[in-house]
C-alpha cells in the first residue's frame, strides 16, 4: 500500500499551508506556542487524528463482524505530553438497543482492547513508546422505529 502526501506551504512560520492526500485536504500550522500562527491543524492533532481514525476503523469492522445491535458510537481522544512521555487516550462509547443481550453487552466489551491491537498505526506509535490507553463505555437505548 502507497499513500502520498502533499503540503504547499505559505508565508514561513507564520503562515500555513494546505495538507493534501487522496481525500484528505486541511490547513496545517505551526502552533501558536511555537511561535507560529496557529491557523491550522498541528503534527500533533494530526497524529493523534490518524492514532483515532485507525482505531474507530477497526473497532466499527469488529462491531459490523459480530452484528451487534449498535445505535450509536462515537470516540474522544486526548493526546497528552509529558517530558518523558507521549500519551494517546482513546474513549470510544459504544451504545447498544435497549434488547441487546449481555451476551452482547459482553462482546462489546471485549472489541475496546481487540481493536487496539488490530489498529495498525497505533501498533507503530507504541514502538515509538507511545502509550495508548483505552477507556471504553458501553450504554443501551431504546430505539426508534
Amino acid at each position: 500500500m502507497e499513500t502520498n502526501v502533499k503540503v504547499v506551504w505559505h508565508d514561513g512560520v507564520k503562515g500555513n499551508g494546505s495538507l493534501k492526500a487522496e481525500v484528505l485536504d486541511t490547513k496545517i500550522a505551526v502552533p501558536t506556542e511555537f511561535g507560529g500562527s496557529g491557523n491550522g491543524a498541528s503534527p500533533k492533532e494530526i497524529l493523534i487524528a490518524s492514532a483515532t481514525a485507525c482505531y474507530s476503523s477497526v473497532l466499527t469492522s469488529m462491531i459490523e463482524s459480530r452484528d451487534l445491535p449498535v445505535v450509536a458510537m462515537t470516540i474522544d481522544s486526548q493526546g497528552m505530553t509529558s517530558d518523558n512521555e507521549f500519551k494517546i487516550i482513546h474513549h470510544p462509547h459504544i451504545v447498544l438497543s435497549e434488547n441487546a443481550t449481555e451476551k452482547q453487552i459482553q462482546s462489546a466489551d471485549r472489541l475496546f482492547v481487540a481493536a487496539d491491537k488490530g489498529c495498525a498505526i497505533g501498533n507503530l506509535l507504541k514502538k515509538a513508546d507511545v502509550r495508548i490507553e483505552i477507556q471504553g463505555q458501553i450504554s443501551t437505548k431504546q430505539t426508534t422505529s
